[in-house]
């Protein structure tokens, strides 16, 4: 998110050899990593190569698919809008494969743009990342582009670019990688995206961001006065007018249709650029049983509070109507809705609104890790600080005091257990996403990949250097991470 069009050359330049990566990281870390000792180990070593064999079977199955960015016109639900979309579709498409296939997918770009796709969540090898300057060179205009990669964990997951602040347009997808070994236990199955959106009302993503960066974020388009939750202190840089739910709006909602009695798995991805939402299904309460891909003890709520790049699976039984799905903006004003119907009823208004939002409220961080998938106990090889800092004043969103591309990169050894500390000194929460890996919550063990770390909070995380290669580590606002509040977790060897 951090290579916008009209400087991808210029930092190409800074970081396209790689090499100033690695100055960085031998001067950040502890332990004997050193220049005398210690090597990049690049998206195109043999450690990675090596990696993604140990991924692969001989009778792997490949699931082959071709995607195309463009700009597209979308309906919102009664307005159309001019935006960048994946097969003019908004959500984009939906991959589906199964733990161990291998997929391969070409992007086709046909933007007026650079892009990259990222594939959120995912273990993957380091060379199919997608993230310019770090793991490949940027898609140019009227380029196509491979990924290729075994998909090898089960979960929810989403695609996007990596690139400026397209996140921000139509341009995502969800990618489920179902796991053959599971037993069900549920009778539907519903994909439920949210999103913030901007586009094409008045002002554009790179609209908004010179408005932040140019008014210090108090223009139209920056923080707005009560822009703050009790659960998040400071809750988002942007108001939004319209909030999403599968690409509708409140006044022409998506339907999910069941029975009454039924068992449903809902998967819910948050692919907003700025907003965190609190989410509930009027009349019912949901049972938590997967973080960003990973399996937690059950556990039943009211509502989910889901940062930007979370994923949350729950599962619902459902009563006999018409009900509210609902994702209010934390903090912000707005909300978006979908409508769950088992049974005859009228909808629900545009403006309607659930009681359990106001109830018992999960975060992640409240969750605990299923035994399955617990990191093993050992000793820690490493440890990192990270500290999130900046503001609005100046639009500069730090991490150890630095702006990328000039943060020091953290590095680390193939094989070592890192403990990654992350502490939050702004007055802003900050969803912090690791790429190629998850990370286990210091309390509860929750596997993870974004967490949401609150204002004057620290929070710990553990995770096993088992994926070699340059890795983005970054702040999941999009406006955040353009503004510099992203760094590198580089393994050298």
């Amino acid at each position: 998110m951090r290579w916008t069009t009209t400087d991808v050359s210029r930092r190409s330049l800074v970081l396209g050899s790689l090499g100033v990566l690695a100055a960085g990281a031998l001067s950040s870390c502890d332990g004997e990593l050193g220049p005398a000792t210690s090597r990049l180990i690049g998206p195109d070593a043999r450690e990675v190569r090596a990696a993604e064999r140990l991924r692969r079977t001989s009778s792997q199955h490949v699931v082959t698919r071709r995607i195309t960015a463009r700009p597209s016109a979308v309906d919102l639900g009664g307005r159309t809008v001019r935006t960048w979309a994946y097969d003019d579709a908004l959500p984009g498409p939906e991959l589906r494969t199964k733990a161990g296939d291998l997929l391969r997918v070409e992007l086709a770009n046909e933007l007026p743009a650079e892009t990259s796709v990222h594939w959120h969540g995912l273990a993957l090898r380091n060379d199919m990342d997608g993230v310019p300057g770090i793991t490949q060179d940027p898609i140019g205009a009227g380029s196509r582009f491979v990924y290729e990669f075994t998909t090898a964990d089960p979960g929810t997951y989403f695609f996007h670019p990596h690139t400026g602040v397209q996140l921000d347009r139509g341009l995502y997808g969800v990618l489920i990688v179902e796991d053959p070994a599971e037993s069900g236990g549920y009778d539907q199955e519903w994909v439920v995206v949210l999103d913030d959106w901007v586009d094409d009302t008045g002002r554009s993503p790179d609209d908004v961001y010179a408005d932040l960066v140019s008014s210090s974020g108090m223009g139209h388009g920056g923080m707005m006065g009560g822009m703050r939750s009790d659960l998040l202190g400071g809750a988002g840089d942007v108001d939004y007018p319209h909030h999403l739910i599968n690409g509708r709006t409140p006044q022409a909602p998506v339907t999910l249709t069941g029975r009454p009695g039924q068992r449903a798995r809902i998967r819910i991805v948050n692919a907003g650029s700025d907003t965190a939402f609190r989410v509930a299904l009027g009349g019912h309460r949901m049972t938590v049983t997967h973080s960003d891909g990973f399996p937690v003890t059950p556990v039943a709520t009211d509502a989910l509070l889901i940062a930007m790049g979370e994923r949350y699976d729950v599962i619902v039984d459902l009563s006999d109507g018409v009900f509210p799905l609902i994702a209010r903006a934390e903090g912000k004003t707005g909300a978006g809705m979908a409508v769950v119907r088992t049974g005859a009823g009228s909808a629900p208004s545009p403006g309607a609104t659930v009681r359990e939002l106001d109830r018992q409220v999960l975060l992640g961080t409240d969750l605990a890790a299923a035994d399955s998938v617990r990191l093993d106990s050992r000793s820690i090889d490493r440890d990192l600080d990270l500290v999130l800092g900046g503001g609005m004043m100046s639009y500069r969103w730090t991490i150890n005091g630095a702006t990328y591309p000039d943060t020091e990169a953290l590095a680390v050894a193939p094989g070592e257990r890192v403990r990654l500390r992350l502490r939050n000194t702004s007055m802003m929460f900050h969803p912090v996403h690791l790429h190629g890996h998850t990370f286990a919550l210091s309390q509860g063990g929750t596997r993870k990949d974004t967490v949401i770390v609150r204002p004057r909070q620290r929070v710990d995380v553990d995770l096993q250097a088992d994926n070699p290669g340059q890795w983005a580590l970054h702040c999941h606002n999009a406006y955040h991470a353009e503004a510099g509040m992203m760094t590198v977790l580089s393994y050298r060897r």
